[in-house]
Parts: structure tokens; C-alpha cells; sequence
């Protein structure tokens, strides 16, 4: 088959070519009706019947030579794709937003929503021999509990009163009723380790797939399959899988199209729409709950001053950012981390407009006294974030705002800018429900509370709307959270953007999966190489 059949029946798989056209284009090329049917037959044999063995390899970016296998330390995207090989939780969320009963067998709730048991799948083994026991579990999550640990899922913890290991099960015992818990179990922090990986976290053992060969943090991290994985049918196709750390987009592109690599995250939007006519690949994209920010410290000057933060959301263009950033992957944000993909998204909230009028208004009123207002970001921040710096920096000229822009290195941006200065360029995946993305990230108690978001009020409705079960009351509750932020928080949020993915023609198994890049992170576990 040459690279020009390829690449049309690749046509035909994304629903851009029909069969019918396709044998007309074929028969141009020499082929016959039959064997051009034959070789659609092929494909989608190929993409449907899993094939062991081989290597499959993902090139990404966000890796860092700081990064390590603990998995409540992970906040980007390599050590998330590093610790699903051998990590995995209670629960899972599907593809369709469904959540799925992973290493918990069953899931059971009491009428008040108050009290959950979890009964824990029988022989499971960890990759040291181990067997996974409810005792694991419990003290899995003792250690995302302890206020020590630095959990990403701290957050979300807060809510359990109580929990114990009883025989099979895992009972947990929340302060509120939160009908959410099996999906906050989902988190990617909570891979359950044995004895709770108390006593070496980033030991890389775990119940999934693939065991670790070789972890070169900021470069490159190898796995192997595991003999005696117990979902084989699920996961885990290649023989072995490798993540490179490609933080830039260029290079990226070079070795997806050059065949380094099966697979690559965060194709950049100015290049996806020509990417895709190479005969080689597809890109593939998924919208949904990611986005893009500018995330301000509210505790901190200037930017304590709400006139001041209300000059930049106004300053900054955020239709121009979607047409010259993410180039039509994506829509226009409104300043709170919630869009339309969550089911209870209220789309009565008027949209945020650039107005350079009210950015002056509200610049005069802050009392700022001109001196530069430093934005800091990185080329990893996100794709085009270097650019979207430099279309705020413009629009907030305009609007005699003074922002300077300061250019960090890509490698320690997570640890020594995001989360620690005041103002930088930043990222979010996004949560499956409200509950877990504002838990995560504007309780005030949160770890991962990157702007310094700690309204008392603002938790007290969380905790409320956890707690009821009338969807309507639920939806108008986090309504107004939602308006509390918008109006008043450091988030400044122009874009939420599509997970755009490239993947090679000789991958099967890829689906369209909007909780995060790359299948979620899964896209090496749960994918095959076709010619292996």
C-alpha cells in the first residue's frame, strides 16, 4: 500500500472520504474494487483487533528533571503519563464521562449519600508480588489525607470524616453527602499503592500494567508489561511503552512525523490543520474541559485589588487568543474554570467582552501606580502561551495597563513558577464534575489553590451543593459560585482549549477521550502498534 491509499483510508476511518469515493479514487490509482475493499476490511481490522507485542512510543511535553513517580507530587503531563503505567484507582472515568468501577468491585452508597463502601477486587496482585487488600487502600488514602503530604488530592480529602478497611471493603464516611465521591476517587493522585506507598511513594508499584524499566526524569522513561497484569483484555498491548520528553512543539512534530514516535501530545494548533494532511498520521481532537489561564494570587500585591483584576479581564482579547492561539481548537473562556461540558454549567452567565474602556475605568479606579505589572511564562506553559502573553501584553497597552512580560525556562517552570509567583501563564485539564475541579483548586484549603482563592463563603456553598441532591438547587448553587469567581477571583481564563493529539497511522485503539490529553493520559496503555 502506498502513502497516498494510507492516508485515504485514513480519510475513510475519520468519516472524511466515503467507501464509495474511495474505490473511485483507488481505481484512478490502479487498484481494483476488490482489493481497495479489501484493504478498507484491513484497516479497520487493524484498528479494532488489539495486537500484542512491539514498542509504542509518546513523545510529550511537560516533563521536567524534577519530575518524580510519587503520584501525589504529579502536576503535569509526563509523570500523569508515567504513573498510569503502573498506577491505577478505585474508579475510573470513561471517555463518555460515565465512571467506571476500576480496582473497586462495587461501589455502594447509604441513602444519605453520607456513608460509601467500596468492595475491593479479590487477587489482585502488585507489581513487588504483593496482594492487594482493603488495608492498602485505606492507608492509600490516610497518606493524600495527612496534611504533610502535598497531595494534589488533598483537596478532595477534606471531605472524609472517617474511613476504615472492613474485610473486602473500604468504607469511607464523608461530613456532607456528595453523590461525586466515585468520581473524586478517580483522581490520578489516588493510585493505590502497597501500604499505601508510606514508606517509599515514588517506588513506582502499583497494580497497573507495565513496571518500570528505566526513569530518566526531563528525558525519557521506559516500561515494561507485566507477566501477571490482571485486566490484560483492557490494557497494557504493547510489549513495552515509552514516554520522551519533547517539551518543544517543534521537535515534537519532527518525531512524530519522522516515526521517533507513535504518538504526541499538544499539537500546536498553527500546525495541526497541515500536520494533517501528512499521509502518516491523523491529528486527532478533543474538546472539553481543558483551559488555558493567566492565574493572578489574590493575596498579593497588586493583584489583592479586585479593580486591578478586573482592568486585565477586561484588557485581554479573548476571541482574538481563540482565532490566533488555538486557531478554531477551542472557545472563548469567561473567566471561571467552568464551560458547557460540565452537566450542571449554567449558560445564563453573561459572557466576560473585551472592553478597553471598562479595563481603563477599572485600571484608574485600582490606584496602581504604573510601575510593570510582571506576567511570567514559558513555552511549556501551554501551546502559543509565549504568543498569548505577547496579544495580552498588546491589549493591556492599549488599555494603559503596564504588563511585562518575563520569559522563564521551560525545565522547573512547575515547581518554581506555577503555584509559587503571583502572575504567570498556566494550564488546567479540567475535572470530570464542579466538585472536584473547584475541591481541587479554590477551596481554600487546597493545595492546588493557584491563585489564592479562600472565601469562606465560597466553601460553605461547596460543601452545600455536595450535599444536595436537588439538581436544580445544585445547578443554581454553583451558578453563583461560578459568578463569585468570575467577578472576583484571580483567574483569568480567555480560552478553553482542545486536546490535540497526533497519531501515527500504524496505532490502533484511539478514542476520543475529552478528559484529557492523549486518551487522558491512557493512550499508551489502552493503544497497540498495529505492525508490531
Amino acid at each position: 500500500m502506498n502513502e497516498q491509499l494510507k492516508h485515504m483510508t485514513g480519510q475513510v476511518a475519520k468519516g472524511l472520504m466515503t467507501r464509495r469515493e474511495f474505490v473511485g479514487r483507488a481505481a484512478a490509482l490502479g487498484v481494483t474494487a476488490a482489493v481497495a475493499n479489501s484493504m478498507l476490511a484491513d484497516r479497520a481490522a487493524a484498528q479494532d483487533a488489539p495486537k500484542r507485542g512491539g514498542t509504542i512510543k509518546l513523545g510529550s511535553s511537560g516533563g521536567e528533571s524534577t519530575n518524580t513517580m510519587d503520584p501525589a507530587l504529579t502536576a503535569s503531563e509526563v509523570p500523569l503519563s508515567n504513573i498510569r503505567h503502573w498506577g491505577e484507582t478505585l474508579t475510573e472515568v470513561n471517555p463518555d464521562g460515565s465512571v467506571e468501577n476500576w480496582l473497586a468491585e462495587s461501589v455502594e452508597a447509604s441513602a444519605d449519600a453520607k456513608t460509601w463502601t467500596f468492595k475491593i477486587r479479590q487477587g489482585i496482585e502488585f507489581s513487588n508480588g504483593k496482594t492487594m487488600t482493603s488495608e492498602d487502600v485505606l492507608k492509600t488514602m490516610q497518606r493524600h489525607s495527612d496534611e504533610k503530604s502535598q497531595s494534589g488530592a488533598l483537596g478532595i480529602m477534606r471531605g472524609i470524616v472517617d474511613m476504615k478497611a472492613d474485610g473486602d471493603n473500604f468504607i469511607v464516611e464523608l461530613d456532607t453527602p456528595n453523590a461525586d465521591l466515585p468520581y473524586l476517587m478517580a483522581d490520578y493522585h489516588l493510585m493505590i499503592q502497597p501500604d499505601g506507598g508510606i514508606d517509599d511513594p515514588a517506588a513506582g508499584i502499583g497494580t497497573g500494567a507495565y513496571t518500570i524499566e528505566f526513569d530518566e526524569p526531563g528525558v525519557r522513561h521506559g516500561f515494561k508489561i507485566r507477566d501477571n497484569y490482571w485486566n490484560p483484555d483492557k490494557r497494557g498491548f504493547a510489549e513495552f511503552s515509552e514516554v520522551l520528553v519533547l517539551n518543544d512543539a517543534t521537535a515534537r512534530t519532527a518525531a512524530l512525523q519522522s516515526g521517533q514516535v507513535h504518538l504526541i501530545n499538544r499539537v500546536d494548533p498553527k500546525v495541526a490543520s497541515l500536520l494533517d494532511r501528512a499521509p502518516n498520521l491523523t491529528v486527532e481532537s478533543a474538546s472539553g474541559r481543558g483551559h488555558y489561564v493567566f492565574i493572578a494570587h489574590i493575596d498579593t500585591a497588586p493583584f489583592d485589588n479586585n479593580d486591578l483584576r478586573l482592568a486585565l479581564k477586561y484588557a485581554i482579547n479573548r476571541e482574538e487568543m481563540v482565532d490566533k492561539i488555538l486557531r478554531g481548537y477551542g472557545s472563548v473562556g469567561n473567566d471561571m474554570p467552568i464551560n458547557e461540558s460540565y452537566p450542571l454549567f449554567d449558560e445564563s452567565i453573561p459572557q466576560r467582552e473585551h472592553s478597553i474602556e471598562k479595563a481603563k475605568e477599572h485600571y484608574a479606579k485600582s490606584g496602581h501606580d504604573g510601575s510593570p505589572i510582571i506576567l511570567r511564562v514559558a513555552d511549556g506553559a501551554f501551546p502559543g502561551a509565549v504568543d498569548a502573553a505577547a496579544l495580552f501584553q498588546q491589549s493591556a497597552e492599549a488599555a494603559g495597563i503596564p504588563l511585562e512580560i518575563k520569559r522563564e525556562p521551560n525545565d522547573g517552570y512547575w515547581s518554581e513558577v506555577w503555584n509559587v509567583q503571583p502572575f504567570c501563564a498556566s494550564y488546567w485539564g479540567g475535572r470530570p464534575v464542579q466538585d472536584q475541579m473547584y475541591s481541587t483548586a479554590y477551596l481554600s484549603t487546597a493545595d492546588w489553590n493557584d491563585t489564592r482563592w479562600k472565601k469562606p463563603e465560597f466553601d460553605a456553598m461547596l460543601l452545600e451543593a455536595r450535599g444536595e441532591l436537588d439538581t436544580a438547587k445544585r445547578k443554581e448553587i454553583y451558578s453563583e459560585m461560578g459568578q463569585m469567581l468570575r467577578d472576583q477571583g484571580g483567574l483569568i481564563l480567555p480560552m478553553f482549549n482542545d486536546f490535540i493529539s497526533g497519531v501515527a497511522n500504524n496505532v490502533g485503539g484511539w478514542e476520543t477521550d475529552p478528559n484529557g490529553e492523549v486518551m487522558n493520559n491512557k493512550a499508551n496503555i489502552k493503544c497497540w502498534v498495529t505492525d508490531a
